[in-house]
């Protein structure tokens, strides 16, 4: 093997590492959203640091694939839609990261009549995020089944948006589950929250999508 495909599969191989603690972090994130909701406090702060752990690794991994992509001239025709997809693919993982903080900081009050709905969300918004992250390994390899994981993205980014919706007008529409106004601000904003895990995925399909149609021209 050439010394410049060895470098290139090298770099292939980090990409792949930086996807899979992406993959990881989601899937812990919904494991960790069902802990606090069962109140299962000592375990989400576990599976919390387990999130912060990954989301440094992956700063390592970006940083260092970002300075062998320029410094070794690798992947010239497609290096700026390389690191573009790697930055903006990060939100992801960072978002991971700062909902549960805030979980742990604020400590908000879920109604358990809405844990079901809650979690709902929770899987629908993780869902559009592995399958970005799908999606990014389709893109690395010159996959044909990118547009297939890009358009699942856009179906489950969008029924992440009905669930967020129908959440908000129960907590909005009625006191059963929340009196005061404050504490159903504070629950829309950690219902708003968990959204973003899933507009940050169509965000990262949509750059993927005009990234392999240059590559196809």
């Amino acid at each position: 093997m050439s010394l410049f495909f060895k470098q290139v599969s090298e770099i292939e191989g980090d990409i792949e590492l930086l996807l899979d603690s992406i993959s990881n972090s989601i899937m812990i994130f919904s494991e960790a959203i069902k802990n606090y909701l069962n109140n299962e406090m000592e375990i989400f702060s576990k599976r919390m640091e387990e999130v912060k752990v990954l989301e440094s690794s992956v700063d390592e991994l970006r940083r260092a694939i970002r300075y062998n992509l320029y410094s070794k001239m690798l992947l010239p025709e497609s290096r700026g839609d390389m690191l573009s997809l790697l930055e903006n693919i990060d939100d992801v993982i960072d978002t991971t990261e700062e909902v549960l903080i805030q979980f742990d900081i604020q400590k908000p009050e879920i109604p358990k009549e809405l844990n079901e709905e809650f979690m709902a969300l929770v899987e629908a918004s993780c869902k559009t995020a592995d399958l970005t992250v799908q999606a990014a390994r389709c893109y690395v390899k010159n996959d044909h089944l990118i547009n297939d994981y890009i358009n699942k993205t856009f179906f489950f980014e969008h029924e992440t948006d009905k669930i967020e919706n129908s959440i908000k007008r129960k907590l909005f529409n009625s006191d059963n589950y929340i009196k005061k106004l404050s504490g159903k601000m504070q629950v829309t904003k950690f219902v708003e929250l968990i959204a973003k895990l899933s507009d940050d995925g169509q965000d990262v399909c949509e750059r993927l999508s005009v990234a392999a149609i240059k590559r196809s021209i």
